[in-house]
């Protein structure tokens, strides 16, 4: 057995050992043959772990990021101890990958993990690339986008895995050409532990937990997770609270002598106090109100913050089991369903409010003429976006010597209901009735009337893992992409007429890459592979039922990777062709989607950390990235230059400082400019920097606690307030923009018993 099991061994298996191992192991990265992950790393020799058990005082215990010597593509591995350490209590996923190479996630305009975070790499936006959690990819059914305070807080979150690629053909999921955010469960303790933490901050923060692991249980070898928390804030935003439940269990045991069985549950709620349709304030509000002005107390403007909050319910569930069959063969089957729930309550155009009100209570209708409600009520919408998703995922490995095969599929299903209904705030959110013949509550262009849709989807691959000369793996693989979508509504988004149509799609997409490793220190690493990202399907902006073109890369890199007690470092070189790219005219909350040619990414990244001695350590990533569209797309009419919200450059700094009971870090991260299409004009960089500072007390006998932790933390320590977004250009009185949050603290503790 690998002598790096986290429980003592029994002759159970090597397959406890290793589902362990690959999926929520608490040893370094293991160097033993794995089944691979759903969007995570599937190359062999590439166990993907959640909490490194590196030697205190290496560069690996506390490397914010790092790559894996087997890695076939640029990753960043990113560790449990890591997001507890020197990551907001209060964050989420996209918090936490804010540190990775040409990752430009945005400051959280509200506070530390308060609000929905957006995400970028190398260019490529939220959509773009994957998100899976243990495997599973999750997105919206109406477009693979992500809302990161509604799913998975830092708590539950054991680690990630961050790949800046498609991977090799076993990497599944909806938009894999640009890479993948792989976040894992946590590993199970194997002894008991209870835990209680909470965290006070800044504009009213709070947060409590509880937490529960079974450890090992006698006659059995199961073990038992759980983890309940709240959160709530006022948020620095004016009016813009926010109020967040999570439930999480996790139950592992043996199956016979030769299974492994996970059963994982997590249902979530979360209220948001936020405009649905405003970007932040004008310049009018920011003069009149200051820049953290959002909502305001005055019941008859369509600012209201009784009239603009968004209430949301989401649950994840999978059963998973792993077995070895012997004679080389070992599978993985993973079925599992997850759902979202959003119901929105929103003004028509906040941006009207000013010291005496609003400009105009007004709507627009289909004929185009304005129409007040009676008794100057307020007009606002409704809107609803409801789905559950069902899915499996099968895998099957059989190894033939030093080789390995892989093959598998992945199938999934959705269902999805949406609408969009014009609404009289003040008479208790009455839908209003319809004009010029349009269902009730469909007024206007941005409304639209009760949207049934479904989407169906398979992908099955084959790779072949071939150890070609000593210290060489070259995996060839091919995988299908099939996906198809219907939708009925009897007044569809943008049309505005009845429409019932299917899509279709499919690809067919080539893999090859070679990892070299040189000797135990390092490795080189090529790939090249294709992808393809689901188009969008809703607001397309036309009264047809043509869709676009899906979005297709072909990428091509290279890399190296260090790894010693000393040094944990990686650069590589990237190039990328898109074709097809979809560009969003319109807003969120009403889309608008064209087709504007192709583009080409290209650049250079790196990471690394070095002990400096005494627990001393420093960090620093860059990533030179150059997004720009085709100088072809001018022959057809279509943008040239430089690709919007991509930004030219990312880099992070950091010191840590990990002996004894302390634990430190500061840690900077720079997004460069980027081009803002709505605002005309480069959007400037930005910055933001974090302190984090802990103690570790032992036996606390007054707490009767085995280990109490204290940390103090300040988030945007030098009190920048970037520009992070503009609705429009800034000649228009309309546009809007938002800002970085200020400085703020946060104390916390946790208590083990």
């Amino acid at each position: 057995m690998n002598s790096r099991c986290p429980f003592p061994q029994k002759p159970i298996n090597k397959v406890i050992s290793l589902a362990l191992l690959t999926l929520t192991g608490l040893g370094a990265f293991a160097d033993t043959v794995d089944l691979g992950t759903v969007g995570g790393n599937s190359g062999v020799s590439a166990a993907v772990t959640t909490s490194l058990k590196a030697d205190r005082g290496t560069a690996s215990s506390v490397a914010p990021t790092q790559a894996n010597l087997s890695a076939t593509q640029p990753q960043s591995f990113i560790s449990r101890s890591f997001i507890e350490e020197s990551t907001p209590p209060t964050g989420n996923f996209n918090t936490i990958t804010a540190i990775a190479p040409s990752v430009a996630s945005t400051p959280s305009t509200n506070g530390p993990g308060l609000s929905d975070q957006k995400m970028s790499m190398r260019g490529f936006q939220d959509g773009e690339y994957n998100v899976t959690f243990d495997g599973i990819p999750f997105g919206d059914t109406n477009g693979p986008t992500h809302h990161s305070t509604a799913y998975f807080p830092a708590s539950i979150i054991g680690g990630m895995l961050i790949e800046r690629g498609p991977g090799n053909a076993s990497n599944i999921g909806f938009s894999t050409y640009g890479g993948s955010v792989n976040l894992f469960s946590k590993a199970p303790s194997a002894t008991p532990v209870q835990s209680a933490y909470g965290s006070i901050g800044t504009w009213g923060t709070q947060l409590i937990g509880a937490a529960y692991e079974s450890g090992r249980m006698a006659g059995s070898d199961a073990t038992l997770q759980m983890n309940l928390q709240h959160m709530q804030s006022q948020g620095y935003s004016s009016g813009s609270g926010i109020n967040l439940n999570n439930f999480t269990l996790k139950y592992q045991r043996p199956v016979g002598d030769s299974s492994l069985l996970t059963l994982f549950v997590s249902p979530a709620n979360v209220t948001t106090y936020v405009t649905d349709n405003a970007n932040g304030p004008t310049a009018a509000q920011m003069k009149a109100f200051g820049k953290n002005y959002a909502m305001n107390n005055n019941p008859a403007s369509q600012g209201y913050a009784g009239f603009n909050y968004q209430a949301k319910t989401t649950d994840i569930e999978y059963i998973r089991l792993q077995s070895d069959l012997g004679n080389g063969w070992q599978t993985d089957n993973n079925a599992y369903t997850y759902a979202y729930t959003n119901n929105t309550w929103a003004g028509q155009d906040p941006s009207l409010y000013g010291p005496t009100g609003d400009s105009s209570l007004a709507i627009t209708t289909l004929a185009k003429t304005s129409l007040k409600l009676p008794n100057n009520d307020v007009p606002g919408y409704l809107k609803l976006n409801e789905f559950r998703v069902y899915g499996d995922v099968f895998k099957a490995t059989k190894k033939y010597g030093a080789d390995l095969l892989r093959v598998g599929v992945w199938w999934e299903f959705s269902r999805t209901e949406r609408h969009n209904f014009e609404a009289d705030m003040t008479a208790n959110f009455t839908i209003l009735p319809g004009v010029n013949g349009q269902p009730a509550g469909v007024v206007t262009t941005g409304n639209f009337a009760q949207q049934h849709s479904h989407w169906h989807q398979y992908q099955p691959f084959v790779e072949y893992e071939w150890n070609a000369a000593p210290g060489m793996t070259v995996t060839p693989g091919y995988k299908v992409m099939y996906y198809g979508m219907d939708l009925t509504s009897a007044s569809n988004q943008k049309a505005q007429i009845p429409q019932s149509y299917a899509y279709k799609y499919g690809a067919s997409l080539p893999f090859l890459t070679i990892n070299q490793r040189l000797d135990a220190q390092n490795s080189v690493y090529a790939q090249y592979a294709t992808g393809m990202q689901l188009p969008p399907t809703f607001g397309i902006g036309t009264a047809t039922s043509s869709a676009p073109a899906p979005q297709t890369t072909t990428n091509y890199q290279v890399g190296v990777v260090h790894k010693s007690d000393a040094l944990t470092a990686a650069a590589d070189l990237y190039y990328i062709d898109m074709n097809n790219m979809q560009f969003n005219t319109g807003t969120n909350a009403n889309p608008n989607w064209i087709n504007v040619g192709g583009g080409i990414y290209k650049g250079a990244e790196a990471e690394a950390t070095y002990m400096l001695g005494s627990g001393l350590a420093a960090y620093g990533n860059f990533g030179i990235n150059d997004a720009n569209y085709k100088a072809s797309n001018a022959d057809v009419k279509q943008p040239v230059g430089q690709i919007p919200n991509a930004p030219n450059v990312t880099y992070g700094l950091g010191a840590l400082y990990n002996q004894g009971p302390w634990n430190a870090s500061l840690i900077f991260k720079r997004i460069g400019n980027q081009y803002n299409a709505k605002l005309g004009s480069q959007l400037p960089y930005i910055d933001n920097t974090d302190l984090n500072v802990s103690y570790n007390f032992k036996q606390v006998s007054t707490l009767g606690a085995k280990n109490f932790k204290l940390q103090f933390s300040v988030f945007n320590l030098t009190d920048r307030q970037n520009l992070v977004a503009a609705s429009g250009p800034i000649s228009s009185s309309s546009t809007q923009y938002l800002y970085q949050a200020p400085r703020s603290f946060m104390l916390s503790g946790k208590a083990d018993f």
